[in-house]
Formats: C-alpha cells, structure tokens, sequence
C-alpha cells in the first residue's frame, strides 16, 4: 500500500471516530525557513522599542536558537552550536521572551541559559545541580530585576518510564531570576507536583501561567484519558487547584500552550492537540476556562511549542499565533482569521497595542 492511500485511510478513520470534533481549518499567513533535521521545538518573539520584530525557535538537532523576522519568516541568524558553555546549546527545548531577556532551557545540559536581546549575548545558567530532563519553562515578571522562572522537570526511572507517584513531586522546579545590567543570577526556590489525587504530573513538558488569575497550567502528555490527555491548573504556589481543562477534548497529546491576552484579565488560551494526522489547537475562555471551539491549519502538523502576541504591526493588527510544524519550521496565523472562524469577537485593536 502506498503512503498516500494509507494516510486517506487513516484520515477516513479518524473523521469516521464518534469522538472527532468538526473544527474550520486556516491557511497559515507564512511559513519560517524550512529547516527538515534540525527537529524545530519551541517558539518565541521579541518586539523592540526601534519597531523591531523577532522570532526565535529552538532548534534541537540544531543544538541552537534560530532567528526569523516574525512579519514573514525569513531567517536571519542562528544563535549558539553544540558545547557545554554559555553562549553554546546541547537539545534546547522551551524558550521564553521577557523584557530584553531570552530564556532557554536545555536538555541534554540539564540547565536554563539566559540571553540578552537584541545582542544575544549569554548571561548566565542555573538548573544544573537540580534539573533531570527539563523541558518547558514560564517566566513571570515580579519587577524590573526579579523573575520567577518555573521549569517543568519530566525526570524518569533508569527505565525510562515515568516515577512511581511518590516520586512525582518534582514535575515543577521554580526558580528566581535576578538581572542587573549585564549581570544575571539564578537560585533555586521550590519544586512541586502533587503525588496523589488528580493532581499527579505524570508526563510534563508545556506550561504557562496567568498571575492575573493566579493560575499555572500544566499540560499533562500522557495518553491515558483517566491519568493525563488533559491540562492541569496549579497556582503558583505549587498547589493544584482541582481545576482541569480539556478533559474529553484532547484526541493525542497536549503540548504547546499559549496565552492571547486582550485585557490585563481576559483573553484566550490556545493549547495544542499533537498530532501527526489530525493537529489541532483549542481555545478556552481565560476567565472562566470554558471550551470555545479549535481550528486545523492547512498544512501545519505535529505541533510542539506555540506563541501568541499582539505586536506586528500594520499587517497583522491582531496579531500572530506562532506554531511549530513537524519539527520542521514555525508556521505563522492571523489572529483576524482565527476570531472569524470560530466566531469569536475580535478585541480592538487599542485593546491588543
């Protein structure tokens, strides 16, 4: 049997599934540079003072941060190489972008590095005496030289299987950023992660935070619909809520989750169903978490991390919804186009400046 004939079949039996969502599909607006084996992650952009507009992703195999103009995708640098030092990579993962700092967390080199932007220039790194297999990370701004940085940790046995429940209780490690100048610093504060109840972090990678609610969402990746399959909501604390999303929802794995803000308290959060045949993202209600409907792009499969801002320009005045497709590139969406298939009202635009 051929490959196409297979996928015709398998994508006849999935839309034949009781449990298939009918969700409009949308044409991504560009693509970045394609870049097949470099196993692209994890995106991220920075809007400078000067109306400079970047975006980063992480680049696994690359063992850097490339960098595209986030109006159209173009490429324009690669950040790092393999090594052990700072300025160098071994498998980034998640990435985030606060004020002029760019965080990176590392795999293979069990650290969180930390760059300045616009001159890329290395900071520092913390992590390497606690972290086991870090992947994604949320950074929250206390002030203009305080950060909190939570990293999800999805350590394993010598097996490589997930830790019995006693041993879950460090999916979560949080840590303290103190920039000042061109000096950074990082110290550890806490980990967390419930080890009983719904609470459990079973298989952890994406997570995002929303201090407006005191929320911290975790996407729980293991494809058990009565375990994980579903985002789970800590505040940031480190207390689980009892609060979940998505249950009943999610068809694969749950991975990128980002947040679209259109009030210092509402918005939308848009969250990932990873999935080689039928990707998928879902928008719940920031406020009230209730399910508001998804979208399929055209041609963006298997999406790990995504990114969500409001600050384009011109073209885009509602901004873009950043995806990674097949680990091969960053697709990029209008969110005018989002709002209009799925019927949302679209913020004005004074309220997304």
């Amino acid at each position: 049997m051929n490959y196409f004939k297979s996928l015709s079949l398998a994508m006849c039996a999935f839309a034949s599934s009781s449990n298939a969502l009918e969700l409009p599909v949308i044409n991504e607006v560009f693509f970045t540079t394609d870049q097949t084996r470099e196993n692209i992650d994890s995106p991220a952009s920075w809007h400078g003072p000067a109306g400079e507009h970047l975006l980063f992703a992480t680049s696994k195999e690359g063992h850097s941060v490339n960098v595209f103009n986030a109006t159209n995708g173009i490429m324009l640098q690669r950040i790092g190489g393999h090594g052990i030092e700072l300025g160098q990579f071994d498998r980034p993962n998640g990435i985030w972008v606060v004020d002029n700092l760019m965080l990176v967390v590392e795999r293979d080199n069990q650290r969180v590095q930390v760059l300045s932007i616009p001159d890329m220039k290395p900071l520092t790194s913390f992590g390497e005496d606690v972290l086991g297999k870090p992947y994604g990370l949320y950074v929250r701004k206390r002030n203009h030289m305080e950060y909190d940085v939570y990293v999800t940790d999805n350590y394993e046995t010598p097996e490589g299987e997930v830790p019995a429940d006693a041993e879950l209780g460090r999916r979560v490690q949080r840590f303290l950023l103190e920039v000042e100048g061109d000096s950074a610093e990082g110290e550890w504060v806490a980990a967390f992660g419930d080890t009983s109840g719904e609470g459990r972090l079973y298989v952890v990678e994406s997570i995002h935070g929303d201090p407006a609610h005191q929320r911290l969402l975790v996407a729980d990746e293991l494809e058990d619909s009565n375990k994980g399959r579903v985002v789970k909501i800590y505040d940031l604390n480190g207390h689980y809520t009892g609060q979940n999303i998505g249950q009943g929802i999610f068809e694969a794995q749950v991975e990128g989750i980002a947040l679209y803000e259109t009030s210092d308290t509402s918005g939308y959060w848009i969250v990932t169903d990873q999935s080689k045949t039928s990707n998928r993202f879902h928008l719940f209600d920031r406020v009230s978490l209730d399910y508001l409907g998804g979208f399929e792009g055209a041609y963006t499969l298997n999406t790990d991390g995504v990114w969500a801002t409001t600050k384009v320009g011109d073209r885009y005045p509602m901004g873009l919804f950043y995806a990674c497709e097949n680990d091969r590139a960053v697709s990029a969406f209008d969110f005018a186009d989002i709002f209009e298939a799925l019927g949302l009202d679209a913020p004005h635009q004074s309220l997304v400046e």
